[in-house]
């Protein structure tokens, strides 16, 4: 069973950076993607970004391109959202998610789920 755990929210200023990580145990094979959703207060979840496991092609919301970066260290079996230029509206808890075989990116299709690390931008 693949376990994720999320790290590196916390509180900043709108206009900081985080860095999120991800770390993924318990997989025996190479996933398909991972990608980052993230949930604010009385909002549905949406997608962030996600990237390919193998050749590391990427997909970005709108609302974060050109902000965040979504990367991963294969090595380390390890996800990263590296987000800057944050605005209060980024504001939420954060969920990295996994898909073993073929999904659609932006979509809830992911067969594994961390359970959330909050971030929370100030004005």
């Amino acid at each position: 069973q693949v376990q994720l755990v999320e790290s590196g929210g916390g509180l900043v200023q709108a206009g900081g950076s985080l860095r999120l990580s991800c770390a993924a145990s318990g997989r025996t094979f190479s996933a398909y993607a991972m990608a980052w959703f993230r949930q604010a207060p009385g909002k549905e979840r949406e997608f962030v970004a996600a990237i390919r496991w193998i050749g590391g092609s990427t997909t970005y919301a709108d609302s974060v391109k050109g902000r965040f970066t979504i990367s991963r260290d294969n090595a380390k079996n390890t996800l990263y959202l590296q987000m800057n230029s944050l605005k209060v509206e980024d504001t939420a808890v954060y969920y990295c998610a996994e898909a073993a075989r073929v999904v659609v990116l932006t979509t809830f299709e992911y067969d594994y789920w961390g359970p959330g690390t909050q971030v929370t931008v100030s004005s």
